[in-house]
């Protein structure tokens, strides 16, 4: 194969603006569909099982969407920009669906949707880095999409506070009502989604496959959803040995992740408001707060995105991943002892750090120990190792916090905290032989 060329930073830019958009989806659904669900009925113990739409719908979509785009090809949308858009376009309509919710039950149908359209985008984007990027500038691709998901992250976050401390939306509603606040700041997250989206898809081209006549063949053979599902399945069963080491690691590290998602906006009204009433505008304030929080560690992230590709040249990427877990861990742990709200923002900066490394250095390890013509299923094999935590712990957290915590959700986020550590030991063990320096 021949070697591909360096881009441009310009091109590295363009091909990752999309996901801007994502994370727009991403944070608003992470910072506020608990919040639209306990509004519209939903007890704390149902929160879990009401988000297992998010990791079922990457567990079913993203391996066959991989499978699907390595074989797509068209001569002017390419492989992976088909799925950017489509992806795109039934995540806005979701976005601006959900808040309008009249009943818990089309709020959760929706966030299957959402959740599902969101995948659909994401996945060949991971795969796009693969696709266009010499190995010596993964890192850097990887990298970029994590400022961007930053950026996307601490805007999104941030809406319904803007909303209502600049703009003076309402964040408090009749019972069984989604907030002005929040309302708006879905819409305006749908235009984002889809404007950014349609930026890399418009601006971003794609390398065709190199024997187009051998290509078509090799497809061909492996047409039929029969095959295509065998084929899936055998692939798992030969990933390679480092894929295996970062799935130990991935699940321990999303089971942290997931139980911030869910937890948050009820562990800070009960911890540091003194509330459990979600039609208090108490419970109101602490969820925007909440939102506040969710900024600081995006904006870590995406401040931090390309600093780590240098701190990773020098220690190498599994103990920059480790340390970054490391501080994640003891960040959402101490959230238990702190009851001020403005100090519930220190934590942050520890969450800051693993997401940008979680976001960044598993997918530059992999990307080089994977073989170029699988990357889309392959990255959407790994997306696994990302939602089976994600459904234990939409299995299990609600039966803990119910059952042995008292309905106090905290308790749900020092179980995090202590898995992330864990998360962060076990790189010790990931046999990362990558060591290409990064370039732009």
């Amino acid at each position: 194969m021949n070697q591909k060329p360096n881009l441009s930073f310009a091109q590295i830019f363009n091909m990752s603006f999309g996901f801007l958009g994502i994370q727009f989806g991403f944070a608003l659904q992470n910072a506020n569909v608990s919040r639209i669900f306990q509004t519209l009925g939903a007890s704390i113990d149902d929160i879990p099982i009401l988000w297992i739409a998010a990791p079922i719908t990457g567990f079913l979509v993203q391996p066959i969407i991989g499978y699907m785009s390595d074989r797509t090809w068209h001569p002017k949308w390419g492989r992976r920009r088909p799925f950017f858009f489509f992806g795109a376009l039934f995540s806005s309509l979701a976005l601006f669906a959900m808040p309008n919710s009249s009943a818990l039950w089309v709020a959760a149908t929706l966030l299957w949707v959402l959740d599902a359209s969101i995948n659909i985008s994401m996945e060949p984007f991971r795969a796009f880095v693969g696709d266009k990027l010499p190995a010596s500038q993964q890192t850097t691709g990887y990298a970029m999409q994590t400022f961007f998901i930053g950026v996307g992250a601490v805007i999104a976050s941030l809406l319904p506070y803007i909303f209502t401390k600049v703009f003076g939306f309402s964040n408090v509603a009749p019972e069984g009502v989604i907030p002005d606040s929040v309302k708006y700041s879905f819409f305006i997250g749908a235009i984002v989604f889809l404007a950014s989206v349609l930026w890399t898809v418009l601006l971003s081209d794609e390398f065709p496959p190199e024997d187009i006549k051998k290509w078509e063949e090799e497809k061909l053979k492996s047409a039929g959803v029969f095959k295509g599902i065998g084929e899936i399945i055998s692939g798992i069963f030969s990933m390679p040995k480092v894929m295996l080491q970062l799935a130990v690691v991935q699940f321990f590290t999303w089971l942290a992740l997931f139980s911030m998602w869910i937890y948050t906006t009820s562990s800070v009204a009960q911890n540091a408001f003194g509330t459990s009433d979600t039609t208090s505008k108490l419970y109101q304030d602490a969820g925007d707060w909440v939102g506040v929080m969710f900024t600081v560690y995006n904006g870590i992230s995406a401040l931090l995105a390309f600093l780590l590709p240098a701190l990773a040249l020098r220690i190498g990427k599994k103990y920059t991943h480790m340390i970054c877990l490391i501080a994640g861990g003891v960040g959402l742990i101490s959230l238990f002892f702190i009851h001020d709200q403005k100090m519930l923002l220190i934590p942050m900066v520890g969450i800051g750090l693993a997401w940008a490394s979680t976001l960044t250095m598993p997918y530059s390890i992999l990307a080089a120990a994977l073989p170029s013509k699988q990357m889309g299923f392959y990255m959407g094999v790994f997306n696994f190792f990302i939602v089976i935590p994600q459904i234990v712990a939409a299995a299990l957290l609600g039966f803990f916090v119910k059952s042995m915590f008292n309905n106090e959700s905290i308790y749900a986020l020092v179980i995090g905290g202590i898995s992330m550590i864990v998360a962060g030991l076990l790189c010790k063990f990931i046999a990362d032989k990558s060591h290409i320096k990064p370039s732009l």
